[in-house]
């Protein structure tokens, strides 16, 4: 509490500078990789883009750090996902609401999204996984953008365009990939509750070791009562996912084995994160398509 107070405070102070660099571009920082890679597809070469999450980093349990504090000072915008998704940042972003901060979740109608009683914010806050969401973060970002830097509106625009044509074509091509699937095999078995959107959009029954903070750790009665589960559904795979320690779905593994049963680890998931800069992983539409090849391919 202490460090987000300090974090607090030095934002305040030095953000209020609102300066841009030398170059006249405008500051703008994300959170989680998703929201970078968004952001950049908008904003491309008329901003100065900085993320503070990379690949494999979970924004619930994620810290600031000294390097950060700098980011957050000179940004001129921040995009955070909201909804509670960034846990430990929570505090500092809604003590800057009314300042430069912009939470991706504003840009939905709270009404469609999937509650939780067990959850602080009561919304699941894994909003990527579903691409008309995005489609509408996508819609938000550009709108704050061009409200920032109206000059650019037009360029804002045309990036729009293109990258909404790409997460529709997105839709169409995943789509029929899981349509090879047969709906009887389409349960997916998770470490935390991260793919309930894509659950929900795309006809899976999607379980989680955990719940949908990383924050909540799993007990004993949650692995013995998911192996249950996975026996009595028939489940051929269940999945680790890179920004998650993969010992809680290796301890469900053992349980369902010691039960004279084998399910296989189908993979690694990319969940709250996107993979390594410069992969095909490391954007939205690779992660989405690396993510559903996995998932159809272990559960056929």
């Amino acid at each position: 509490m202490k460090k987000i107070l300090i974090l607090l405070v030095t934002i305040v102070i030095f953000g209020c500078k609102n300066e841009k660099q030398k170059n006249g571009k405008l500051n703008v920082v994300t959170t989680t990789s998703m929201i970078t890679d968004l952001v950049k597809n908008i904003g491309g070469q008329h901003i100065n883009l900085q993320g503070l999450m990379g690949s494999g980093v979970d924004p619930h349990l994620y810290k600031a750090s000294e390097g950060d504090v700098t980011k957050l000072s000179s940004a001129d915008i921040i995009f955070y996902n909201g909804l509670h998704l960034e846990g430990k940042l929570v505090e500092v972003f809604e003590k800057m609401k009314n300042k430069k901060t912009i939470a991706i979740g504003d840009a939905l109608d709270k009404n469609t999204l999937i509650g939780s009683e067990y959850f602080a914010s009561n919304y699941d806050p894994h909003i990527w996984f579903n691409i008309n969401y995005w489609i509408q973060a996508t819609q938000f970002v550009t709108k704050k953008l061009s409200e920032a830097i109206p000059e650019q509106a037009a360029a804002f625009k045309s990036n729009e365009t293109v990258y909404i044509k790409q997460l529709e074509d997105l839709k169409t091509k995943i789509k029929a990939t899981i349509e090879t699937l047969p709906k009887e095999q389409r349960i997916l078995v998770t470490a935390h509750d991260a793919f309930n959107y894509f659950g929900k959009a795309f006809d899976f029954e999607v379980v989680g070791l955990q719940g949908l903070s990383t924050a909540t750790e799993a007990g004993v009665q949650d692995v013995q009562k998911l192996s249950a589960f996975i026996i009595e559904k028939k489940v051929k795979a269940v999945f680790i996912e890179s920004s998650v320690p993969r010992r809680t779905i290796e301890a469900l593994q053992a349980a369902v084995k010691s039960k004279g049963h084998d399910v296989i680890i189908g993979g690694s998931l990319f969940s709250d994160a996107l993979g390594n800069a410069g992969t095909i992983e490391g954007t939205y539409i690779g992660m989405f398509e690396y993510n559903v090849n996995t998932i159809v391919n272990a559960l056929k």
